[in-house]
């Protein structure tokens, strides 16, 4: 996996910070590779620049010194053989960075606690991404069949698997530095960390804590400018269109934006839930019961629901295990969300028919109603 990994653009003014700065050194081991130049790359917003370098000797030793560090940790990348290790240096570590064999899966860290905690995340992340690719390489030679089919699902679970592993220690860690560095991790194809701008919940998580364990960090402003431009864009996201009904445009389980408008035509239940509170699961079976039925007759239905949820793993695990068939999305903001402002929703679950004609027919119906008023407005 390509190493050169930014913090975007949190790392902004790290280096002209005026905090009293102090020399860093790092020295270390590295055997079982042919390669001997070692390069120590400092980050910065716009580029990431080599500071200093060092052969390694017989034995694979090497020793590199910072001789202007800030107080709070900034990033850096021990680079070797093509590989970049990210370490959270500050003014008077004294760190020691070892390897044998695979760089990145097997080096050990001493003498720096954010680079330790890093550590952790980064090895397991980067072996979860090698996992993905080597998937990934076997379902493009593998053709159609019972075997693609099993590699599919063997990424999808992988693919999961890392952002639950993912979004746990940024929660666990909120307070460090290591928790910032994986908030901008993406897996292949991501643009997002799980669902775009709501993903503004484990930003303003973090910043939260930041400010109390670090308060002076110049990567501190820059996140919370960050999370007021997420915001700023939520506001905007839900408008109320022509048909007379708060129109949602929210992401699915895959990160995909889908508007409710764009069901236009349709008779739409719009359902609100939620997984963590773990009380619709009957609700569910009933609905599943009544979509299978408009399905099969080929009826313009569709359930537009919406999880009031703050836990991607957890919203995307209920889906998948209660195999629900619809159009499921969520922004992960959980009681903060702006679509229980827009329909006034009060408790879950709740819901709303939309006729075809895009008008609100009526609210929290369930049962043989719902199914009557559905006949009724299909007709």
């Amino acid at each position: 996996m390509n190493g050169k990994v930014i913090f975007a653009a949190l790392a902004a003014a790290s280096t002209l910070c005026a905090c009293q700065s102090s020399k860093v050194r790092i020295s270390g081991r590295i055997v079982g590779n042919e390669a001997r130049n070692i390069y120590l790359e400092q980050v910065t917003p716009l580029s990431e620049r080599i500071i200093d370098s060092a052969q390694l000797d017989k034995e694979g030793n090497y020793r590199f010194e910072v001789r202007e560090a800030t107080a709070t940790p900034s990033l850096y990348n021990v680079v070797y053989d093509g590989v970049r290790i990210p370490l959270l240096l500050a003014a008077g570590d004294r760190l020691t960075l070892s390897s044998v064999g695979s760089v990145a899966r097997n080096y050990t860290v001493e003498g720096s606690a954010e680079s330790e905690l890093l550590r952790q995340f980064y090895q397991s992340y980067v072996a979860g991404v090698q996992r993905l690719d080597d998937i990934a390489q076997q379902v493009a030679q593998q053709p159609a069949g019972e075997r693609h089919d099993e590699l599919v699902k063997a990424y999808t679970e992988e693919y999961y698997r890392i952002r639950r592993e993912q979004l746990r220690f940024i929660i666990e860690h909120k307070s460090s530095l290591a928790a910032l560095f994986a908030l901008y991790q993406r897996l292949p194809g991501d643009a997002n960390l799980f669902n775009g701008d709501s993903d503004v919940v484990y930003y303003r998580t973090v910043a939260e804590a930041l400010e109390k364990s670090y308060p002076d960090s110049p990567y501190l402003p820059v996140l919370l400018a960050e999370i007021g431009r997420m915001d700023a864009r939520l506001n905007l996201a839900s408008q109320i269109t022509v048909t007379g009904y708060p129109d949602l445009e929210l992401s699915d389980i895959y990160g995909k934006k889908v508007r409710l408008s764009s069901l236009e035509g349709k008779v739409v239940l719009v359902d609100f839930w939620s997984a963590e509170l773990g009380n619709a699961n009957a609700r569910n079976a009933e609905l599943k019961e009544l979509y299978a039925k408009y399905a099969r007759q080929k009826a313009p239905f569709e359930i537009y629901q919406v999880a009031i949820d703050t836990s991607k793993p957890l919203w995307i695990t209920a889906v998948q295990e209660q195999q629900l068939p619809w159009i499921s999305v969520s922004d992960l903001q959980g009681g903060a969300s702006s679509a229980l402002k827009l329909y006034n929703v009060q408790r879950l679950p709740s819901s709303y028919l939309i006729s075809r004609e895009g008008e609100i027919v009526a609210r929290d119906l369930d049962g043989e109603a719902l199914a009557r008023k559905i006949d009724e407005l299909l007709q």
